[in-house]
């Protein structure tokens, strides 16, 4: 008798391939099929050696698969393989549809586990060597998106944010205008330093910091890739310049990937 599937959910952390889990490479290179999400690095994705390649991205402003297509496949991959990897950005827990997913793979009688991602916000916390909860500046962390999936409810996404402490936006720097605006109404003041960190933790890493006033002239000078909000006052030290990170410094040193992964 076969051995029941079970599908893994796996973090595969913002982009620089060393930081994922050691766990997260393991199960890659023993995994049978690999689903993976559009902004996974290839050499993430090159650890799974013997898996089978499946690109089910969803990003937004392209065409991407419906989520319910995703939950179907992997219903169907859990009853032809023993090992499936669902694999995505960040970590699966935070922004990233895993619960429709766990839902559909549950409610199918299939096997679910999670593992965990370094989410996009403490890289960039590491990247810039800033504490989101320094103290004396900021008690508090609040993770937020003003994005709402297809057929959800309007909601008001800036209800938890707290001017006396930090905010990590995600999926925001696209909407910056609207960003500005609901975070002034909020009651946060137009000097409050911000980050926008893009491409977080590769040799390519940008981030622009400013006030909060500024935000819409710093998205603008983006240059497409992935990108992360950070309001408050633990970013005052320099919020007025433009920054190089030192994001090369994670190329530079990685280890040996595929030792890991055994």
């Amino acid at each position: 008798m076969s051995t029941p599937a079970t599908v893994y959910l796996v973090g595969a952390g913002p982009g620089a391939v060393d930081l994922l889990t050691v766990r997260a490479a393991r199960l890659l290179a023993q995994a049978d099929i690999v689903f993976h999400d559009a902004l996974v690095r290839a050499e993430t994705i090159a650890l799974a050696t013997r898996a089978k390649k499946v690109a089910v991205g969803k990003r937004c402003g392209r065409h991407s698969a419906a989520q319910h297509f995703i939950n179907h496949r992997l219903v169907a991959a859990a009853g032809k393989y023993r090992m499936v990897v669902r694999l995505k950005g960040g970590d699966p827990m935070v922004f990233g549809r895993s619960q429709e997913e766990i839902d559909a793979l549950t409610a199918a009688g299939i096997a679910v586990e999670v593992v965990p991602g370094v989410t996009a916000a403490l890289a960039a916390a590491a990247q810039l060597r800033v504490s989101l909860t320094r103290r004396g500046a900021s008690r508090s962390l609040t993770l937020a998106t003003p994005r709402s999936g297809a057929g959800s409810a309007e909601r008001d996404w800036s209800a938890a944010l707290a001017p006396d402490g930090t905010s990590a936006i995600y999926m925001g720097a696209g909407e910056a205008s609207r960003v500005r605006q609901t975070l002034l109404a909020r009651g946060y003041d137009a000097h409050t330093p911000v980050a926008i960190c893009e491409s977080v933790s590769l040799p390519d890493a940008r981030t622009l910091r400013g006030r909060l006033a500024d935000l819409d002239e710093l998205a603008v000078a983006l240059s497409g890739g992935p990108a992360l909000i950070l309001v408050g006052r633990v970013f005052a030290a320099a919020s007025t310049a433009t920054d190089t990170t030192p994001a090369a410094e994670y190329a530079a040193r990685a280890p040996q990937h595929a030792a890991i992964a055994q």
